[in-house]
């Protein structure tokens, strides 16, 4: 199976080939990617070498003219190294564009703190207006980023991972999808970590909630969700900083008595190198972990 970056990269080259309207801004990540799309498009793929604040404010730019920038490169270089640039040229601009990242959390563990972002949606959210994709599957990616290109001027982040479900699940941006249903508690899974979920809470009596879109918060979902479980019990499980969308669930419960459980990346930074999978295992997110946390919060 090819990965999300790899899907990505051959999606936007043909979006570019369907839609005049389209830029790919690159700071050397994946501009070998897009060879072929350089030579057909040279107005349209542009590299500004490796300087990540550029990116941003030449993609405020560029959409300022009217096109439409999908702006790529590893989430620590396109969220948190130019925040400043995404505040002032793209939010304070009103200028739409598609951030399209790679890298995640913690695929690149061995690169060091600098090409981790687990803090990159909550760093988002401090600013209005994002829609935030998070796909679980290439197939999802493919799927949300022709959706993102086509989003009119809004601004959107697509979050790309090297972690992936086995199978993928119907995009429907902005809806949340019941996989499973039971009475004991409500679990939400974010993008990758569905399938980790399913395993963790096989046999146990829970609805599991799935998320590609976390931004907007479909709140109508997880209220009617756990309306129809005995116990107001939600457990949130995504692949960035734990906590990330408890502020959401939490007003969308806001009139009835219940718990909630954030499960993601700790704040405590592991200083060490190591493979995704061992970070994953690490902060708890692999089926074993995830599976004594939640069911030490249900029974509690």
């Amino acid at each position: 199976m090819d990965t999300m970056r790899d899907r990505f990269c051959t999606v936007a080259g043909t979006l570019l080939d369907e839609d005049p309207r389209l830029a790919v801004v690159l700071a050397v990540i994946s501009v070998d990617r897009f060879k072929d799309a350089a030579q057909a498009h040279p107005d349209r793929v542009i590299d500004v070498g490796i300087r990540e604040q550029l990116l941003v404010s030449a993609a405020g730019g560029i959409a300022l003219t009217g096109l439409r920038p999908i702006v790529h490169t590893f989430a620590s270089f396109l969220v948190e190294r130019p925040f400043e640039q995404v505040k002032l040229d793209l939010n304070h601009q009103g200028a739409g564009a598609v951030l399209v990242s790679a890298g995640a959390s913690y695929d690149v563990a061995a690169g060091g703190r600098t090409h981790q972002a687990p803090g990159d949606v909550a760093l988002l959210d401090t600013l209005d207006g994002w829609t935030v994709h998070v796909p679980g599957h290439p197939d999802e990616a493919e799927a949300l980023v022709r959706h993102a290109a086509a989003d009119g001027d809004r601004l959107v982040y697509v979050r790309l991972s090297e972690q992936a479900n086995r199978a993928p699940r119907p995009v429907a941006p902005g809806r949340f999808e019941t996989v499973r249903e039971g009475r004991a508690g409500v679990v939400l899974a974010v993008g990758p970590m569905l399938d980790a979920v399913l395993a963790a809470t096989e046999g146990r009596d829970v609805t599991v909630l799935y998320a590609s879109t976390v931004r907007p918060f479909d709140a109508a979902a997880v209220r009617a969700a756990v309306g129809r479980t005995a116990a107001a019990d939600l457990v949130l499980v995504e692949p960035y900083l734990a906590g990330t969308s408890a502020p959401f669930a939490a007003d969308a419960l806001a009139d009835r008595p219940h718990r909630v459980l954030a499960l993601g990346t700790r704040r405590e930074e592991l200083r060490r190198y190591g493979s995704a999978p061992e970070h994953i295992a690490a902060h708890g997110l692999d089926p074993a972990g995830l599976r004594a946390r939640i069911d030490g919060f249900l029974h509690a």
